[in-house]
């Protein structure tokens, strides 16, 4: 299942593609598709929509998708929890509150000041979390982690609301807030490649260790693995996708949560499978989110945060319900 998911992969996600760039408030019919890409027409308005708009839409929700997806797996791998994701262990609001001092000190007009603020925010904010649960009383168990977690996001997202509206850039920040993939840039888009493919191939790198992390700590030190520095890549691999993911289209819940549960299902406890296909599925999860969130209140659009939420919030009380939060076995 595993290998023919990834075999399969990339025709599905042209197919996404196509999806996404036919399908909108304007509707395009297959052929000026099919002639926007083979034979561009500046002069032409549909065109441009499916070129300069659509497309980098779609190629932004397959990216972004599958960081917060691969984010989300090594979050939960190495905290063998159940609950960790980006947007709820403080990672992604700290993305944002950086985002949002990025607007304050002026940087915001620089595409690489942004995406470095952004990396910086993810670090700061998912340290914070890990380093005040591990000083409370069972603070690392998976359902407080998560609580702590939603209550330093919350915070962090109550001052960045704070300072965005004291120095009057709230229609500035709005969009990291709201998560609206159609606002994404096509310059920022290529400049955040590089750091997503370091994120990635670094993800990939340690995924094998990452298998024998999730069985234990105790487990993975007698077999000889240096877990400390497993953990320290692995943070920097968080940073790194969570970080790009949030720069380019804002904060989008629960994607890094759902996504390692379905890729799991699938492949079983070798993150070696499970990380791709966690990007594949991430990928494939955001871009229909992104479709549907074009018809939910046609023709106007729907926040595709509400999109992910309206799926991941039953996901989440189903898994404190049925499984407690519980270690991932």
């Amino acid at each position: 299942m595993p290998a023919l998911l990834l075999l399969v992969s990339p025709a599905v996600c042209l197919l996404a593609v196509w999806v996404s760039v036919s399908y909108g408030a304007k509707a395009i019919d297959s052929a000026t598709v099919r002639a926007a890409f083979l034979h561009f027409d500046p002069a032409n308005v549909d065109h441009q929509i499916v070129l300069h708009s659509r497309l980098p839409r779609a190629l932004g929700a397959l990216l972004v998708g599958a960081l917060l997806a691969v984010s989300g797996a090594l979050m939960q791998g190495m905290t063998r929890n159940d609950l960790a994701s980006p947007s709820m262990m403080g990672v992604a609001e700290g993305s944002v509150f950086a985002v949002t001092l990025c607007q304050v000190l002026g940087q915001g007009g620089s595409a690489l000041g942004l995406i470095g603020f952004s990396l910086l925010g993810s670090l700061v904010g998912g340290s914070f979390v890990f380093g005040l649960a591990s000083r409370l009383p069972d603070g690392l168990t998976p359902v407080r982690l998560a609580i702590i977690g939603t209550i330093i996001g919350t915070f962090l997202t109550g001052v960045s609301a704070a300072l965005a509206s004291y120095f009057q850039i709230s229609q500035t920040i709005s969009f990291w807030y709201n998560a609206r993939l159609y606002q994404i840039d096509p310059g920022e888009l290529r400049l955040a490649l590089p750091f997503a493919f370091v994120g990635l191939l670094l993800a990939l790198g340690i995924s094998k260790s990452v298998t024998v992390l999730a069985l234990g700590e105790e487990i993975s030190a007698g077999l000889g693995q240096r877990t400390a520095l497993v953990k320290l890549l692995g943070a920097i691999s968080v940073t790194l996708l969570t970080g790009v993911a949030v720069a380019l289209a804002g904060n989008i819940g629960f994607v890094g949560l759902i996504v390692p549960h379905i890729a799991r299902f699938l492949t079983g406890m070798d993150y070696r499978w499970t990380v791709p296909c966690a990007g594949v599925l991430g990928a494939l999860f955001l871009a229909c989110a992104d479709v549907l969130c074009r018809f939910l209140n046609y023709p106007f659009e729907t926040p595709v945060g509400v999109v992910t939420s309206l799926i991941g919030v039953p996901f989440f009380l189903y898994l404190i319900r049925w499984k407690g939060g519980g270690r991932i076995a």
